[in-house]
């Protein structure tokens, strides 16, 4: 996960603070450089970090955190303070056209996953209640046009393209197509290249004059470190882009994208790709990524995912049986199933306070749900809807339909208990908190 090194040397630098009554502003210099020998091993731009620093520290050796009661805490806010501010202080939202259809331009570097996140933002939008359309003007990578097709058939967006003619007059055609068929949104996926070179940025310029998109959207690879902020650089001064996108921010990157991107060009990140999948995607938090860095956790983005995981329907309906005391195995297997689509067990925890950086080589078995899973498929309905009745016999054959033990079987059984008595104790919590606001007490 990106940030892994920089939370811990982060954390290791800050640690020293903690514990002391008073800070000198020896103490607080010694810790800053610490701090700046973190960001520059992140990859961070050395003018950033530099700026950075100078800026905390400026900040830190004021008289109301050396003389305040809790002043390793002080500098740990101030640290989180500067951070946030250096990504953008606030999230960056799209902006969106008076009259449709409002036009999304994609440009990037072949190999930044500019094609999939045309089906991610797409998707995105879909579930927002728009109506987008991908356009493929990419007419020189072999099979691009046939890539976006296939990515904009996993997530049932339709996708316009016209073959090799002119990428310009296809990004024409596809807007008077938007406006005949009632498309809102186009996402332009442009052709990219495996460095910058005059022909691809004068080819983009020619559409964006053409086309006049609402927002032009970089899309860089948050794994090539200060190469991608070279990039946006680059693009930006050609083409004035309004916000970028980090792809592969889940990988084994180092963060200084991230964190110098915003501060070189001036431009939001808007989105980073979180996974391989096309649900991979999110609004990028400054304030969120800030706290993942310093290892404080992300417990909105925690939330947020179980809201978005989570059906409200069968949320209720799960509430309505823990009450009713006829929550049953096919209903814990649900449950499993709703757990899974969050995402990666170590990415969930990873969102924790305390957790970042503490399970960089703790081995988490992310197929732990199989097993439970084979184990109640291996049942029957009967024996689902009704748990007392999986006697010795009962448990030995399920045991061998799922290919495990009667340990196993037994272990499922328990856990499933422990459940359903855990649920009954919130919803009598639940009831005594209704009745207290009931009568005021």
């Amino acid at each position: 996960m990106a940030f892994e090194g920089l939370t811990e040397k982060l954390q290791g630098a800050l640690r020293k603070l903690s514990g002391r009554g008073k800070l000198s502003e020896a103490d607080v210099k010694a810790a800053m450089r610490e701090v700046r020998m973190a960001l520059l091993e992140a990859d961070v731009n050395f003018l950033v970090a530099k700026d950075f620093v100078k800026r905390v520290t400026e900040r830190c050796v004021g008289l109301d955190v050396l003389e305040s009661l809790t002043p390793s805490q002080q500098v740990i806010k101030i640290v989180n303070d500067e951070l946030t501010q250096m990504m953008g202080g606030e999230v960056a939202r799209l902006t969106w056209s008076p009259a449709p259809p409002t036009i999304f331009m994609l440009c990037g570097l072949q190999g930044t996953g500019k094609t999939t996140m045309c089906g991610k933002l797409g998707r995105m939008l879909k579930k927002q209640g728009k109506k987008p359309l991908l356009v493929a003007l990419d007419i020189y990578r072999p099979a691009a046009i046939e890539q976006l097709k296939v990515v904009g058939k996993s997530v049932d967006v339709p996708v316009f393209e016209r073959g090799t003619q002119s990428p310009v007059k296809t990004a024409q055609e596809a807007i008077e197509h938007a406006k005949y068929y009632g498309f809102d949104t186009i996402l332009l996926d442009t052709a990219g290249r495996l460095h910058i070179d005059e022909a691809l940025m004068d080819e983009l310029a020619e559409v964006k004059a053409a086309v006049r998109p609402q927002e032009i959207l970089l899309v860089v690879d948050a794994m090539t470190g200060q190469d991608a902020v070279t990039v946006a650089d680059t693009f930006n001064k050609k083409l004035a882009v309004d916000g970028v996108i980090l792809t592969k921010l889940d990988g084994d990157t180092r963060g200084g994208a991230a964190l110098s991107v915003r501060a070189v060009t001036g431009k939001p990140i808007k989105f980073c790709g979180i996974s391989e999948k096309m649900d991979g995607i999110e609004p990028f938090y400054p304030d969120r990524m800030a706290s993942r860095i310093l290892g404080m956790g992300d417990m909105l983005s925690l939330i947020e995912k179980a809201q978005e995981s989570f059906d409200d329907a069968a949320a209720a309906k799960l509430e309505k049986k823990a009450r009713n005391a006829t929550f049953d195995l096919e209903d814990y297997l649900e449950q499993m199933q709703q757990m899974k689509k969050m995402g990666s067990m170590k990415d969930m925890l990873n969102m924790l306070p305390g957790m970042a950086g503490k399970l960089k080589d703790v081995e988490i078995d992310e197929s732990a749900l199989k097993k439970p899973e084979a184990i109640i498929r291996s049942m029957t309905l009967k024996e689902r809807r009704n748990p007392d009745i999986l006697n010795a016999s009962r448990r030995r054959r399920i045991a061998a339909g799922a290919g495990v033990t009667v340990q196993d079987v037994n272990q499922l059984v328990r856990q499933f208990e422990q459940a359903k008595q855990m649920m009954k104790q919130m919803m009598g919590s639940n009831k005594f908190l209704r009745r207290r606001m009931k009568f005021g007490r």
